[in-house]
């Protein structure tokens, strides 16, 4: 998901990572081919960035899926420096979901890094945790500050289980999720799902070089990122072994819209305004047209035409190809086409208040605002959609402007998106062929919300979409620029301590907790063997632990929420088919 561009203005004193001493780390050397990689030792762990494992994807290879990137036998390569970012808007774009700023576009952007425990070596055999970034496949790259991998590695070094971890940049918005008849009848949808896909093919034949072990992977992203987690997971109809064994999905693992019209109404829009348009949509000639633009010309109309108005700027979505996705994911979820992979998925407390129109004080505000985003549901689903959530179960906060309703509308937002469609596909990989392991969380704790109060002037926003960050991969610093109050307390540092340690034990185990570990206590699967009961880890908060979402064994906090009910009518076949995917 994409933040409002809003957030630009009102958080422009959020800076950049703070600056850390590097020096150069030992190469590792494939001794095969003769090809050295040169790295940098950081913070305790040795990094090495920017290494191509796509070939450039302009001209002619636009929209194409990705060729390798092989190194010439007794190559140096430099691994000192991040590589471009893909096509984008340049500059910041959504503090503090991001702290990055974007500086350098090319669409030879197709480059990975690895972060290791420091004097790790060939052999050592390693679990790799593989992160997708977010940003609503429009913007974002895989060295953004909140999401640097040195504290996370540096955790798993400190619980006995260390890790090594790899981010991967991919094509974005048009460059990587264009449509068409004429791309789809030569094997070119889905572009960016593809890069994402060949960086784990490079992780499955190099990274034993690095010290990991290609056999021991987990992939891990955040918002589009836990999405295109969730289509790796069904990935040609669970057809082709998958080059990973573990997933973890974060805030996001479906999205409405993929069997709607958004990515289709974006490239019209985009070819109308090049001028691509002496011929149909589909033809081959329009892709032939657009292949010979340059890449500033189709960024800049990308740019133009870009629609924040409709699902929440998510215009640029997978689609189904008849390959990479060769059906509507809810269809590949229902039959079992999927891999069969342990699994976890889970969402923030209050993932998207911040999504949410600040200003709703009516129900029938409440009402404009789910209705504007769900547009495909129908009015009687509507009313019944929100007849499950009574404004009586929620409370305003002390700040006038955010609202009973307010709250009301956030939650219906999240279950639908972040909440609902987890469980529905969870439930499927539990009960398929392979049985799978699935774990679910509710992230409860943030070290935001004082940034968030001092920049609003507003109070409540509680853990918001990204909250984990900061604890997850250990990066509390990079929030700390002196701008704005912010001052972790005792307990943000142990969650941050064994939440990072429970991401990373997961990798290496296969399960979040660990007996004699600092992980998270009693994190077990989600779903009991007589499918009546689901379990949910409340991860943080004053009520840390594992619950059911109903009966005796809920925290009241998951009962108020009455998840199986008003997830039970979300994911009803016929919402389902409204809602689009």
């Amino acid at each position: 998901m994409r933040l409002s561009l809003l957030l630009s203005t009102l958080l422009p004193s959020l800076g950049p990572a703070i600056a850390t001493t590097a020096r150069p780390a030992g190469p590792v050397v494939d001794a095969k081919h003769g090809v050295s990689y040169h790295g940098l030792e950081r913070n305790g762990i040795d990094v090495f960035l920017g290494i191509p494992y796509g070939q450039d994807t302009s001209g002619a290879r636009r929209f194409k899926p990705p060729q390798r990137h092989v190194p010439e036998p007794g190559a140096r390569v430099d691994a000192t420096a991040y590589g471009p970012s893909c096509p984008q808007a340049l500059g910041p774009w959504a503090p503090p979901i991001s702290l990055g700023d974007i500086t350098r576009v090319s669409e030879d952007c197709l480059s990975l890094n690895v972060a290791r425990p420091r004097g790790a070596r060939a052999g050592d055999g390693l679990p790799v945790m593989v992160y997708i970034h977010g940003g609503g496949f429009w913007a974002g790259d895989g060295h953004d500050p909140t999401i640097l991998p040195d504290g996370l590695v540096r955790e798993s070094v400190r619980n006995g289980l260390p890790v090594v971890h790899v981010a991967m940049n991919y094509r974005l918005g048009f460059f990587g999720f264009a449509q068409s008849d004429a791309l789809r009848s030569e094997g070119s949808g889905n572009a960016g799902l593809r890069d994402q896909r060949l960086a784990m093919e490079w992780v499955r034949d190099e990274i034993a070089q690095f010290g990991g072990d290609p056999d021991r992977v987990t992939i891990f992203g955040q918002s589009s990122g836990g999405l295109s987690v969730g289509m790796h997971i069904m990935a040609y109809g669970g057809t082709q072994p998958v080059p990973f064994q573990q997933a973890i999905c974060q805030s996001q693992a479906l999205e409405p819209g993929i069997t709607g019209t958004f990515t289709i109404d974006a490239m019209q829009a985009v070819v109308d305004h090049v001028g691509c348009d002496g011929a149909a949509l589909h033809s081959e000639e329009t892709i032939a047209c657009l292949r010979e633009l340059d890449t500033q010309t189709l960024l800049n109309a990308s740019l133009t035409t870009y629609r924040s108005d409709l699902n929440i700027g998510d215009i640029w979505l997978p689609a189904i190809d008849n390959d990479f996705l060769p059906a509507a994911p809810s269809a590949l979820i229902r039959e079992g086409r999927f891999a069969n992979v342990t699994t976890m998925m889970g969402w923030c407390e209050d993932d998207l208040t911040f999504f949410t129109d600040s200003s709703i004080q009516t129900a029938d505000e409440t009402r404009e605002f789910i209705s504007s985003y769900i547009r495909g549901v129908t009015t009687p689903n509507i009313d019944t959609l929100l007849s499950h959530y009574p404004v009586s179960d929620f409370t305003a906060q002390s700040t006038p402007t955010l609202s009973a309703e307010f709250f009301r509308a956030a939650r219906i937002f999240r279950d639908i998106i972040m909440v609902c469609e987890p469980l529905f596909y969870g439930q499927h990989l539990a009960a398929g062929a392979g049985k799978n392991a699935v774990y679910l969380y509710d992230w409860n704790q943030t070290v935001l919300e004082p940034v968030l109060e001092h920049a609003t002037d507003r109070a409540g926003w509680g853990p918001i979409h990204t909250a984990e960050f900061g604890y997850i991969f250990g990066n509390f610093s990079q929030y700390d620029s002196g701008d704005y109050p912010f001052d972790p307390t005792a307990s943000d540092y142990r969650l941050a301590a064994r939440g990072s340690r429970s991401w990373s034990t997961f990798a290496a185990t296969g399960k979040p907790s660990l007996a004699g570990h600092d992980t998270f206590r009693g994190f077990k699967p989600a779903f009991s063997e007589d499918g009546d009961d689901t379990f949910v880890f409340v991860a943080g908060g004053p009520s840390e632990g594992l619950s059911a979402i109903d009966g005796r064994d809920a925290a009241e906090g998951l009962r108020a929420q009455k998840l199986r009910e008003r997830c039970g009518f979300i994911n009803s076949a016929e919402m389902i088919q409204q809602l689009g995917y």
